[in-house]
């Protein structure tokens, strides 16, 4: 049978039956991948040593120059957590460099999440720099040595973005079958930044399980360079 992608099937090309059959054995393959994903001895070794030793021979002496620019150049503190969604839509706290005016509001009068526009004025001179070369997600390793995030896997979302869509996000729960990552396969392909509307969200679902389905270790290592690339480079797309 054709190994059709799970985004893919809809009743317009095929009868009913086979779309719910097929439907069926894709997702129980995504599943599959995601648990190997999961229990990927290989991946969780890579998560710890890999995290303790930039935390020896980087972080040990970058964090305080960063906290020191941070707060030199801004006042409130150095750090700023955000609850997302997790594993299997479990909330976690993301710890992240502060990269905002103190106290900067993230919801609008209607409760509504506020989007990181470029020139955003809630941006700090140094955030934009943090943003732009991604170091304000370094503290992200304290995530993944507390286990509740990857160094390869789906960004963790806000918990008040999916409410920003007047319609679902169809499969959005699949992302979460694997642990979050400070960065993933969405990033490295350039979505990430402001999310235009319900398409965009789409296309980094999309991607997402694409990523679990076809998970391997040497494909978090194409990631692992590939954004150690777009670092170097800079992203557009980061502000």
């Amino acid at each position: 049978m054709k190994n059709y992608n799970y985004l893919e099937l809809t009743d317009k090309n095929f009868p009913p039956a086979s779309v719910t059959v097929m439907l069926n054995v894709a997702k129980k393959s995504i599943i599959d991948s995601a648990n190997n994903c999961n229990n990927s001895l290989s991946k969780k070794m890579f998560d710890i040593i890999l995290s303790l030793i930039i935390f020896i021979m980087v972080f040990s002496w970058l964090f305080p120059l960063i906290v020191l620019l941070i707060k030199l150049t801004s006042k409130g503190p150095a750090f700023y957590t955000q609850v997302r969604i997790g594993l299997n839509g479990k909330m976690i706290r993301m710890y992240k460099f502060r990269t905002m005016v103190k106290d900067a509001p993230i919801l609008d009068e209607s409760g509504k999440f506020i989007q990181s526009v470029k020139n955003d004025s809630r941006i700090t001179w140094i955030g934009k720099f943090l943003r732009k070369t991604s170091m304000d997600e370094l503290p992200q390793f304290i995530n993944v040595l507390m286990g509740d995030m990857s160094i390869i896997g789906p960004r963790p979302l806000v918990e008040h973005m999916l409410a920003l869509f007047d319609e679902p996000i169809e499969n959005y729960e699949l992302r979460t079958l694997v642990k979050p990552g400070i960065t993933g396969l969405s990033q490295i392909k350039g979505l990430r930044g402001f999310t235009k509307g319900a398409d965009d969200m789409r296309n980094r679902v999309s991607i997402d399980i694409e990523y679990i389905r076809k998970w391997n270790f040497w494909l978090d290592m194409q990631i692992f360079f590939g954004t150690i690339y777009v670092m170097l480079v800079g992203d557009k797309n980061a502000y």
